[in-house]
């Protein structure tokens, strides 16, 4: 079992920048891939980025790549997601989430555990 607990979200100015912060509980962290969604009103959960184990295999949605950088750090139990150069319609909740398989994937019906996510809001 993996609680996963987000913060860092807030209300920034377009092309401003936010750190979002991922804290999992549970000794099973190490042995998860981990990803960041987004979900704005109206929309599906879309996938934003995904990180392997040992940070090896990272992925990126088309829409962010360039902008966003996922890490993490495994002896602090924590995902991070960099967000710069942001745009308005990167405004959504984000979420975190955490697959214990050995691939990294995009898909929301993958990961297995979610957090309760953390507003972002990019003004125009």
């Amino acid at each position: 079992q993996v609680q996963l607990v987000e913060s860092g979200g807030g209300l920034v100015q377009a092309g401003g920048s936010l750190r979002l912060s991922c804290a999992a509980s549970g000794r099973t962290f190490s042995s998860n891939v981990m990803g960041w969604f987004r979900q704005a009103p109206g929309k599906e959960r879309e996938f934003v980025a995904a990180i392997s184990q040992l940070s090896l295999t990272k992925r990126y949605a088309d829409s962010v790549k360039g902008r966003f950088t996922i890490s993490r750090d495994n002896a602090e139990n924590t995902v991070y997601l960099q967000m710069n150069s942001l745009k308005p319609e990167d405004t959504a909740v984000y979420y975190c989430a955490a697959d214990p398989s050995t691939v990294v994937r995009n898909g929301v019906e993958a990961y297995d555990y979610w957090g309760r996510g953390t507003q972002v809001t990019v003004s125009s």
